[in-house]
């Protein structure tokens, strides 16, 4: 299976020892960019404000331009996310709950380590999910905690059946 190329705009807003989108950039594990206009366009945008969810039928997309993720402060997410929105192909990644330490048990309140993760996993892309996660101890957690979902969501065929599954989960 072809790997699919990760991408971070990063804006510099939070606490740069907590940030997991630095450290996956550190290992090569994802490129990092600083500059909104310099990220990839038709990219799979990890966006919590998409209407559809990611699911396998994303593949094709993803392997061709990549997964871009965004790593800023909530309070200015939705500018980003705006901005990015009109050039790259937002999902929204259904229900999973958070491992990270400021956020445990918390749904949707992920780490870009997280997810990226998640969007892996539900892509097909199991092992370098699970590889990625090695980066912190506390990471391996997020796939044992949300396995089940993880599973349900990767094995829908669209977009409205991980909708559909998801709503058995909250």
């Amino acid at each position: 299976m072809k790997d699919v190329k990760l991408y971070v705009y990063h804006a510099n807003e939070d606490d740069p020892k907590k940030c997991t989108a630095k450290k996956l950039a550190r290992f090569k594990l994802v490129k990092l960019e600083t500059n909104i206009r310099k990220t990839p366009k038709g990219a799979i945008l990890l966006n919590p404000f998409a209407e559809k969810s990611l699911s396998k039928e994303d593949l094709v997309i993803a392997k061709k331009n990549g997964i871009l993720a965004i790593d800023c402060s909530w309070k200015n997410a939705e500018k980003s996310f705006n901005f990015l929105d009109k050039i790259n192909n937002s999902r929204a990644l259904p229900f999973v709950l958070a491992v990270n330490p400021v956020n445990y048990g918390k749904p949707f309140k992920l780490t870009t380590l997280e997810a990226f993760s998640a969007a892996l996993y539900i892509l097909g892309f199991i092992e370098k999910a699970e590889e990625m996660l090695k980066l912190y101890k506390w990471a391996p957690n997020f796939l044992v905690l949300n396995k089940n979902p993880l599973e349900d969501y990767r094995n829908a065929e669209s977009s409205k059946e991980v909708i559909k599954i998801m709503k058995k989960y909250f």
